[in-house]
């Protein structure tokens, strides 16, 4: 029943996201009717959500129908350390309760179920939908600001003058690195669209004069002149002909003696629980990408022409995986 119900409890998550809910209980507790009158909702039915996941976990109840943040619902406020506000609110909106009404469309084509219920793939989508790609690439940048500072623990970046961050997004784990290692410039490459999201917070860093910016369809070609190409969850969005696309012109661009850097999950041999095996159905039914173990990863490397040098776990969901 816990996992059959999953949806209502992703439902309430959201609605106290789209609320700011753990926001409006920075400050202390309060009563379900002075959140409701700040939020501009009905009483009752905020009381019976906040409840709902007051008994997930998710708030406490000080007093009867007052209600204040534990640890759970402090990490949904925004704007905080180690927030989890903008992934909150991409997984549980209401275009992927859209998408995975349709999952049964994936299992039965093999074929992302996005393209059914919208009629084209994401990506497209997201060009169409400025909204719907902001909650998405905000959502990439939070997880990209709680991958990096693992990545960074780990993986020794000296020594690489240039680094092409392909697809990047807004920038984060691109700037995150330049900030650490000063001598290092950096490019960032993306669709246009997402690139004019990424540039105001390079200015904010002070950043531009080492992190150029670029745009275009890396299906075709990628920035020139790299010493290492960086890419965070980019190659699971991607069948496996598709990545060694992407692969085969990274080698292409990329100066002698080049490495590619992934962000990515690794899936373990056997049935144990893992973060991975549920973002590859996320991959099957929106991108039509997957997660890969290492096995796949080393076949992928070898048919654009890199060997696979080594894996590097990291406190994140993520490894640093490494090819040369």
């Amino acid at each position: 029943m816990q996992l059959t119900t999953g949806y209502i409890a992703s439902t309430a998550i959201y609605v106290a996201v789209k609320l700011r809910i753990p926001d409006r209980l920075a400050p202390g507790a309060r009563t379900s009717a002075d959140l409701a009158k700040d939020a501009s909702v009905n009483e009752d039915s905020l009381y019976r959500v906040l409840r709902t996941l007051t008994s997930l976990g998710v708030f406490q109840e000080t007093a009867p129908r007052t209600f204040s943040n534990n640890l759970a619902s402090s990490m949904l406020a925004s704007g905080t350390q180690g927030s989890m506000y903008d992934m909150a609110l991409w997984m549980s909106d209401p275009f992927h309760f859209q998408v995975y009404a349709d999952a049964l469309y994936s299992v039965e084509t093999g074929k992302p179920a996005v393209d059914k219920t919208f009629g084209m793939p994401v990506f497209e989508y997201f060009s169409k939908d400025p909204n719907e790609s902001e909650i998405f690439n905000n959502a990439m940048t939070m997880f990209s600001g709680v991958v990096i500072p693992a990545v960074l623990e780990v993986y020794d970046f000296s020594g690489i003058g240039t680094l092409v961050d392909i697809a990047g997004g807004h920038g984060r784990v691109l700037t995150s690195i330049l900030q650490k290692y000063p001598l290092m410039r950096g490019v960032l490459f993306d669709l246009e669209h997402v690139i004019a999201g990424a540039r105001p917070a390079i200015e904010q860093l002070g950043l531009p004069d080492r992190c150029a910016t670029a745009t275009g369809d890396f299906f075709k070609a990628v920035p020139h002149g790299g010493d290492a190409y960086i890419m965070k969850h980019i190659i699971h969005d991607w069948n496996d002909a598709e990545a060694v696309t992407i692969l085969r012109n990274i080698r292409t661009a990329m100066n002698p003696g080049g490495r590619v850097i992934l962000l990515e999950s690794v899936i373990a041999p056997g049935s144990q629980p893992d973060f991975g095996k549920i973002i590859d159905l996320e991959m099957l039914l929106m991108p039509g990408g997957r997660e890969r173990t290492e096995q796949e990863f080393r076949n992928l490397f070898e048919q654009a022409g890199f060997k696979l040098t080594r894996i590097v776990p990291t406190k994140s969901p993520l490894s640093v995986i490494e090819a040369r």
